[in-house]
């Protein structure tokens, strides 16, 4: 449950469970009930103890009005109850106004309790969320008084009609995950302010007359089958305040309409159908707009990220084109407009966003180079610029973003070294600049990055040696320096490397270093393509973890030891490597495996053949060599 809907049912439950310090004697029909729910619920997790606790205004979950002597409210959520015999039993309590039994393991909901309770005019709010409640929804006779009715995380099923056109006075109604099918259910209650009926299957359009409950302030209609448009008018729904619409099949136009909301301010639309250009002014009272994976094209309007309340913006994978909007409000927290068409340079003015701390504008078509002014974005926590076609180096400033926790700028055209300012960043978890035309060395100080899990820097211009103090970097888990000119020793690697070591296409030669051998948690080493010689060594055969060895297209020779079944072995393009293996080794790229020979059942043999030799030749018995024996005639 979103957090209106939240909102609705603390204040709901405040009024219920309000502490009173003085309880007056219940009437005798309303002790009778309590007595008979506690001794229906006796042996279960309730935890009620009559005999400490006469008086049931005391037991957890039960509220009571002290000016009144009566029960209001009951709360069994969370007692493990299975069986639903006791529900009918609430229902004499005729000054019930809320029950609670979500997050039970209730799988129906008799006809009794329906028919009673239905009769209780002061029944304000019943919630069964998170149960096993199955079969077709019951219809709802009587409950004028509803106005809170919960009952989603069940396994509820078909089609809903009548069973909801009696409650006129409900203002939440949440249906959320569960199997209901057929038509959108709005009911009867023009006091609705809340209609959460996500994760089902419903299908068909979204009805017209939704527009008619103008006190609704909440619409969830998410991961449905609903087809066709939003509804042209919605703009007449004065109170609406958010509006959730995503991963259904909706198509058409966004409504221009929308941003006659005033209340508005929150859309997400996200994973849907849409077309056309993205209307202008709808973001103008927003909060929060998702409209990602769906097929938007043309520009972004000119006004679209700089209304002062905006905080999140989504447009990512769509087809839009153009550039960026130069107006932007400094109340924006995060940007993602990537996997589109949009073009230009990447403005100098993102330098105003203060609170920005997600940056996204991968693949797209970016020019020109990376504004060193980012650096003023102290709050940036993921910067993604990657698969563009920006140019000119790494600007260094950007080792200034101390909460800076994800660089990615992975196929760009970026040239020069990597700036030592870049091993200032502190806080940064992801390091991937993959993939560009970075030369130079790799900076010795990349061990202050203490908290780094990834690093990717494969696919550039690199040269020198790995510094040798990468081993102090005790968080990283991949490492991939791939197609670089990286050359020389290899230094002791960092122990807790997990996911890969690529060291392949680079110009490395002698034998494959012994310090590789404490690396238990890798799963994938890769020394493909480079010049090592040598022996395959056989401390690479008792790497626990490891999964995949990747040993192509070196100068290895020798024989090629026995490695754990699981090991998927590339050892190709290795002119000296002896093809037949020390034993066999199933998932090995190369075939043919020379049948292993067993010396002591060799010489066994041939001293057996020996002895049958010497009997025949001096004896008078005749001697039959055939196949497969020697047969002796007597």
């Amino acid at each position: 449950m979103v957090w209106y809907g939240q909102s609705l049912l603390f204040h709901l439950l405040c009024l219920f469970f309000y502490p009173t310090m003085v309880f007056s004697q219940l009437s005798s029909t309303q002790r009778d009930a309590m007595v008979s729910l506690y001794e229906s619920l006796n042996g279960t997790s309730a935890p009620w103890d009559i005999n400490k606790q006469p008086n049931p205004c005391s037991w957890k979950g039960i509220s009571c009005d002290s000016t009144s002597s009566s029960i209001t409210g009951i709360s069994l959520s969370g007692f493990s109850l299975s069986s639903s015999d006791f529900l009918p039993i609430v229902c004499k309590i005729d000054s019930l106004q809320m029950l609670d039994v979500s997050n039970n393991r209730l799988s129906t909901i008799p006809a009794a309790f329906i028919r009673d309770c239905g009769k209780i005019y002061g029944l304000k709010l019943l919630k069964f969320s998170n149960n096993r409640l199955v079969g077709h929804l019951p219809k709802f006779d009587g409950f004028v008084g509803l106005e809170f009715l919960d009952l989603s995380h069940n396994s509820f099923e078909g089609n809903i009609s009548l069973e909801l056109e009696g409650l006129i006075g409900l203002k939440s109604l949440n249906l959320s995950v569960n199997l209901f099918n057929g038509s959108l259910p709005i009911g009867n209650s023009k006091v609705l302010e809340e209609l959460q009926v996500s994760r089902n299957r419903f299908d068909g359009r979204i009805p017209e007359e939704i527009v008619d409950y103008r006190n609704l302030r909440l619409i969830d209609l998410s991961q449905n089958n609903l087809v066709g448009s939003i509804p042209d008018k919605i703009g007449e729904l004065s109170k609406l305040e958010v509006l959730i619409l995503f991963s259904n099949k909706l198509s058409g136009e966004i409504p221009k309409s929308l941003s006659n909301i005033t209340t508005l301010s929150r859309l997400v639309a996200r994973q849907n159908q849409f077309v056309d250009a993205i209307p202008s002014g709808i973001t103008k009272y927003l909060k929060n707009l998702d409209l990602s994976y769906n097929n938007f094209s043309g520009s972004i309007p000119s006004d679209f990220l700089s209304p002062p309340n905006l905080q999140t913006m989504d447009l990512s994978h769509n087809m839009l084109n153009g550039s960026i909007p130069t107006n932007k409000s400094g109340s924006l927290i995060r940007l993602r407009l990537g996997s589109n068409q949009l073009g230009g340079t990447i403005s100098a003015s993102f330098a105003e966003l203060q609170n920005l701390m997600y940056l996204e504008l991968e693949s797209n078509n970016f020019t020109g180079t990376i504004p060193p002014e980012l650096d003023s974005c102290h709050s940036l926590a993921l910067l993604d610029l990657s698969q563009n076609r920006l140019t000119g180096p790494l600007p260094g400033e950007l080792g200034n973003l101390k909460s800076l926790q994800v660089l990615k700028l992975q196929f760009n055209h970026l040239s020069g070294e990597i700036p030592v300012e870049i091993t200032q960043l502190s806080s940064l978890l992801i390091l991937n600049i993959s993939w560009n035309s970075l030369s130079g060395s790799i900076p010795p100080s990349i061990s202050n990055l203490h908290n780094l899990a990834h690093i990717n820097l494969q696919g550039n211009f690199l040269s020198g040696s790995i510094p040798d103090s990468i081993v102090t970097m005790t968080t990283l888990l991949e490492l991939q320096l791939g197609k670089n000119q990286l050359s020389g020793y290899i230094p002791w690697m960092p122990p807790n490397l997990q996911i890969i070591l690529n060291l392949s296409s680079n110009l490395f030669e002698g034998p494959i270093p012994k310090n590789l051998g404490g690396l238990d948690r890798l799963e994938v080493l890769d020394l493909s393509n480079n010049n090592f010689s040598g022996e395959i060594p056989k401390f690479l055969t008792g790497l626990p973890s490891l999964t995949g060895l990747i040993l192509a297209n070196n100068s290895l020779s020798g024989v090629i030891p026995t490695f754990k079944p699981w090991v998927e072995l590339e050892y190709g393009g290795n002119e000296g490597l002896n093809k037949a293996r020390e034993s066999n080794t199933p998932h090995a790229s190369e075939e043919g495996t020379p049948m292993k020979v067993n010396m002591p059942i060799l010489i066994a043999a041939l001293l057996l053949f020996l002895f049958l030799s010497f009997i025949c030749l001096g004896s008078r018995h005749n001697c039959i060599l055939t196949k497969n024996k020697l047969v002796i005639l007597i």
